[in-house]
């Protein structure tokens, strides 16, 4: 008499584990890469990627170029004391024409650049910001393309947040001086979300958390001209998250060509969303980010303390930890990278055919 329930509850076992199963998706096994926080990565037109976080007042660096599977003993870049390496905010990499920049902002709002082209070694440059101390949120983005590197942040000067940015064409050793790219009707933008950037040709895009009307959501602005000018900016899609406080968390952008897809949190749901179209529901978390290969998005995020990876037709649990880093390696593979409890790893994913 008490064996029914027993294979019955057996059964449903079999049944669950096997809905799990469904889950997941072939991974390499974690590559521990160096002790750190908050990591940022770019690949050049080689596959090989580079790496920086922060360690203490340490800005790090570390390359793979073997399409992931090992990496480079992690090396000083510059010591930059009371470094911002933490909650969203740590040093930033880029790669253009001219080489890599990274640059890293400390606690009393000053952003500073450093380049390294072909073999040299790392080499300070210079400060991004032309009036002292007003990135003190900390929160910044770079990337590049071409001839441009493209640097924007929460900006302080005249009292109120505000997105601001600056140009190097030239591996980061000096930068334009400095354009407002937004300043919201209702005195500030989010004052502590990260906002992104994506260069694309002479095209540059801006993505951010707004707040206007008592709403924090994400708007999208963008620049045909290197970054000089901007045109109006853009609310991504169609729902709003009021809110009197600051959710800590900025989004991912990517752009290629006229291809432009965003995903970010609203209310802890992870949306994703091309402009001026409905987002679409995704999963649950924050501390989002995108890749697309071939034409496919692939997006990660944390969730109860794990980072989370979706693929085109996969959902999987890469580890435990927080702040994931996507970067494809090549049609078929992408590289995911994330922190956790002051240890930086990456794994290596491979698509579904």
């Amino acid at each position: 008499m008490r064996s029914c329930p027993i294979a019955i509850t057996l059964l449903i076992g079999l049944i669950f584990i096997g809905c799990k199963s469904a889950e997941k998706r072939e991974t390499s096994a974690a590559v521990v890469i160096g002790k750190g926080q908050m990591p940022n990565a770019c690949i050049d037109s080689n596959g090989n990627l580079h790496l920086v976080f922060g360690n203490g007042d340490s800005i790090m660096y570390s390359s793979s170029m073997d399409q992931g599977k090992s990496f480079s003993r992690p090396v000083l870049v510059s010591m930059l004391p009371h470094l911002a390496a933490s909650h969203m905010r740590g040093p930033q990499i880029a790669i253009s024409s001219n080489g890599l920049t990274i640059m890293a902002c400390n606690n009393a709002g000053n952003i500073f650049s450093y380049k390294k082209a072909n073999s040299e070694d790392w080499q300070t440059a210079g400060r991004v910001n032309d009036v002292d101390t007003v990135a003190k949120e900390g929160l910044m983005a770079l990337n590049g393309n071409g001839q441009i590197a493209y640097a924007v942040w929460l900006d302080l000067r005249d009292k109120h947040n505000k997105i601001f940015g600056a140009k190097s064409t030239d591996g980061g050793l000096t930068w334009s001086r400095n354009i407002l790219v937004y300043a919201s009707p209702d005195t500030t933008v989010c004052e502590c979300c990260k906002p992104s950037v994506a260069v694309n040709g002479n095209n540059v895009h801006v993505m951010f958390r707004n707040w206007i009307n008592g709403n924090r959501d994400i708007y999208l602005i963008q620049s045909n001209d290197g970054g000089i000018t901007f045109s109006n900016a853009q609310k991504l899609g169609n729902g709003s998250w009021a809110l009197n406080g600051c959710p800590m968390d900025g989004g991912g952008l990517f752009v290629k060509d006229n291809f432009v897809q965003t995903v970010w949190n609203r209310k802890g749901t992870i949306y994703a969303c091309e402009p001026g179209k409905p987002e679409k529901e995704i999963g649950r978390g924050r501390s989002c980010t995108i890749e697309t290969m071939d034409g496919k998005n692939i997006y990660a995020w944390t969730e109860k303390g794990e980072v989370v990876c979706l693929l085109p037709q996969t959902k999987t649990v890469i580890g435990k930890g927080g702040s994931p880093v996507l970067k494809a390696i090549n049609k078929e593979k992408v590289m995911c990278i994330w922190e956790n409890e002051n240890q930086i790893y990456s794994t290596t994913l491979n698509l579904d055919k």
